[in-house]
């Protein structure tokens, strides 16, 4: 099994989960962070004092998926995020050594 954590823009989440939906993913979990990489930020003027956002909003959408399926989300969240422009996001894979389903107890793929 794996974990793919996407960050991406907030604007691009209603695409990236219908893009997720579509390839067969049935659960996912979303928070709102924020952050910085290369974009560094950028400057704003308020009240005309100019002040620099160095932490950008973000969001983090979070799977748990079956191993065969790793291409196929990762394309899909690729696709569906994607402007071209700095600060599209990143997506990062993890290993899951076990899953379980704290209602019954299951473990292993059956409970994604």
């Amino acid at each position: 099994m794996k974990k793919v954590e996407a960050i991406v823009r907030a604007t691009k989440l209603d695409a990236v989960k219908a893009a997720l939906n579509f390839v067969g993913v049935t659960g996912m979990t979303i928070t709102e962070v924020k952050g910085c990489g290369h974009q560094k930020g950028h400057v704003e003027h308020y009240r005309g004092s100019e002040y620099v956002v160095n932490l950008l909003p973000k969001v983090k959408i979070e799977v748990v998926i079956k191993d065969q399926e790793l291409s196929k989300i990762t394309d899909a969240i690729i696709e569906a995020a994607r402007t071209g422009e700095i600060g599209d996001g990143k997506i990062f894979v993890y290993d899951i050594a076990d899953a379980i389903r704290v209602r019954t107890g299951e473990h292993g793929e059956t409970v994604i």
